[in-house]
C-alpha cells in the first residue's frame, strides 16, 4: 500500500474543515508554511504524531499569538522526508527568486529529492514534467485560495509517486 500524504501549505492562521478531514484520513500530514498559530498544527496532527510543518515568511513573532511562539520557534525553514519510493523536501519557496525561476531553481537546489514541496504564492501548481517535481498545494486557509481552498494528495508508493489535487469550493 502506497503512503497517504497530504500536503497543504498557507493557512495563515485558518485551516479549511474539508481539508482537515482529508488529512485526518492519510498517513502524514506536510504543511509548506504561513501555518499562522499552533492551532492549525494541533488540528493536522490530531491523535497521531505524522506532521511535518515548516515556518514561512510569515510565521513570525510578531505575527504569531504570544502563547505559540515556542511552537514557532521549533518549525524549521526546510524538512526532508524518506518515503516510499525517494525523498520529498518542504520549504515555503519565498527565499527562492526570481519567482519566474522558481521551478528550474528549486530543481537545482535539491537534485536528489522525487519530488520538491514549496508554498507562498498560494497557487496549486503540479509541475511534473521534470525531477524533481515540484508541487505547490495552493492555500488551504481563508487567504488568497484563487478558487477555493485547496491542497494536494500524494500516494507514494515504492515505485510508482501519483499526486491528487483537491480544490474546494469557496466557504
Amino acid at each position: 500500500m502506497p503512503t497517504r500524504v497530504c500536503i497543504l501549505s498557507d493557512t495563515h492562521g485558518a485551516l479549511d474543515p474539508r481539508i482537515a478531514a482529508l488529512a485526518a484520513r492519510c498517513d502524514l500530514v506536510v504543511h509548506g508554511g504561513d501555518v499562522g498559530n499552533a492551532a492549525v498544527l494541533h488540528l493536522l496532527r490530531g491523535e497521531r504524531d505524522a506532521l511535518v510543518a515548516v515556518r514561512g515568511n510569515n510565521d513570525l513573532p510578531t505575527k504569531w499569538p504570544a502563547a505559540d511562539v515556542a511552537v514557532l520557534g521549533a518549525l524549521p525553514e526546510q524538512a526532508e522526508l524518506a518515503l516510499p519510493g525517494g525523498r520529498l523536501v518542504i520549504e515555503h519557496g519565498h527565499q527562492v527568486n526570481p519567482a519566474a525561476r522558481r521551478h528550474a531553481l528549486l530543481r537545482q537546489r535539491h537534485p536528489a529529492a522525487r519530488a520538491v514541496v514549496y508554498g507562498h504564492s498560494h497557487r496549486l501548481v503540479c509541475d511534473l514534467v521534470a525531477a524533481p517535481w515540484v508541487l505547490n498545494p495552493g492555500a488551504a486557509g481563508r487567504s488568497r485560495t484563487f478558487g477555493g481552498p485547496s491542497c494536494l494528495l500524494l500516494h507514494a508508493g515504492p515505485r510508482v509517486w501519483r499526486v491528487e489535487p483537491r480544490r474546494f469550493a469557496p466557504p
